[in-house]
């Protein structure tokens, strides 16, 4: 942070701002357009692309920002950056193809619409940064291995908890600390949560009430630690993670877990109900007698064990620390290292008949938990980001786990032809 900040103060004396290109405008985004244009100086949202170009302007118009025309083509933008004036959009092509945009940050939320929109804007030579869980935990792999070729960088956000899990496991690595858990800390867990019960906080916090739903219901903690795992090489304990109940400090609660499977190689998992929530934490271990006598004395304890943590996520506020060190550093705050490691599996939340169509994240029929990869593609079991639109071919109780086998997939989608192309390509991995 130290660092960037430093940066893009020398960018904005400069005159020279890192020009983002934007791709959606729901809460995160409006947020995050507000972070910028009033506390990042050397950073400038020229434009953002949202299929209602209303909402966009809404987006500005929140962040003081008036000065703003539509724009239907990349020429056309280029000309509103070269005039100095902001544009909005509803083609997110316009974004990507813009030689003005220096980056590209992608904030939908959907797996087959992202993945378009991540996919031509590395096509175009441009770093991307995406604040979508459901795209990086399904199809990750595939589009860093295309980025790793186009020569720029894919990352997923700080503020969000995998990056914020990334920052605090490199000072802890960085320290000679050697992990043992990565861990996520949740308030709520509770599978069978859906819009109408969380419609009442979603109003409140002005969420959706299928974003509020994948909070509650763990779909989005698995595919949180998904990118983690993805990024680390981690895997989890066992289908789902131990998720654990605690009370108090998050430090108290290792028993928990197997002490045997920290040790051995560490896992990537939560724990609901400790403190401080919503933090993020790393269990992790240290090999030297002398250095564990110094953690001992600097209050960490006696180990085997130690805990460090973060105690809170800040969402919008953090991601234009993402979007700096992808474009000024090439640093990728969280990303792929290769082959996939935890995949997130499709759970049916209530008794499902043959014939029905599932209806995706967050929502009435499904829910997503985190599996070893290995273990995912040798069941065959379908992709919670995949499963929206796939019609059941059999009656599948509740709490069972859904595979390939199990429904028809509907035809001429982008994210299953990626994914059969990451299947294939880390097959032999």
């Amino acid at each position: 942070m130290i660092i960037v900040d430093a940066a893009l103060r020398r960018r904005a004396q400069e005159g020279r701002p890192v020009r983002v290109g934007m791709v959606g405008a729901g809460a995160m985004g409006r947020g995050i357009a507000l972070q910028v244009a009033h506390h990042v100086p050397g950073m400038d949202v020229v434009c953002i692309a949202n299929r209602t170009p209303e909402t966009a302007e809404r987006a500005y118009r929140e962040a003081g920002i008036e000065d703003f025309e539509r724009v239907d083509s990349a020429a056309a933008l280029d000309r509103a950056i070269a005039s100095g004036r902001s544009a909005v959009t509803e083609d997110p092509s316009v974004v990507c193809d813009a030689e003005g945009v220096d980056i590209v940050l992608e904030v939908t939320g959907a797996v087959e619409f992202g993945a378009g929109v991540v996919l031509r804007a590395i096509e175009r030579g441009k770093h991307v940064v995406t604040m979508n869980a459901e795209l990086q935990g399904t199809l990750g792999p595939l589009l860093k291995a295309r980025a790793d070729t186009a020569g720029v960088v894919l990352t997923d956000s700080d503020g969000d908890q995998p990056g914020v899990i990334m920052n605090l496991l490199r000072f802890v690595e960085g320290i000679g600390v050697r992990p043992a858990l990565i861990g996520n800390i949740k308030g709520l867990h509770d599978p069978y949560r859906n819009p109408t019960t969380q419609e009442g906080f979603a109003r409140r916090r002005g969420l959706s009430a299928n974003m509020a739903t994948s909070f509650a219901d763990g779909t989005k903690i698995s595919f949180e630690m998904a990118i983690v795992a993805n990024a680390t090489g981690v895997g989890v304990g066992r289908r789902g993670a131990w998720g654990p109940h605690a009370e108090g400090f998050v430090g108290d609660a290792m028993g928990l877990f197997p002490m045997e499977q920290m040790l051995d190689g560490g896992i990537v998992d939560y724990v609901v109900g400790a403190e401080p929530a919503p933090g993020v934490f790393v269990y992790g271990t240290h090999d030297h007698p002398t250095q564990r006598a110094f953690l001992d004395l600097y209050k960490l304890g006696e180990g085997p064990l130690y805990c460090f943590y973060r105690p809170y996520h800040l969402c919008h506020f953090e991601v234009p620390n993402t979007v700096a060190r992808a474009a000024l550093f090439e640093d990728p705050t969280i990303t792929p290292l290769g082959p996939p490691v935890v995949d997130v599996v499709t759970v049916a939340k209530r008794d499902l008949r043959a014939g029905e169509v599932l209806d995706g994240i967050g929502f009435y029929m499904t829910y997503g938990v985190a599996e070893n990869a290995e273990v995912a593609a040798r069941e065959r079991l379908l992709p919670m980001g995949l499963a929206e639109g796939c019609r059941l071919e059999r009656d599948v109780a509740r709490d069972e786990v859904i595979g390939y086998a199990d429904v028809t997939v509907p035809p001429g989608r982008l994210a299953d032809r990626l994914r059969a192309e990451q299947d294939a390509r880390f097959a032999a991995v």
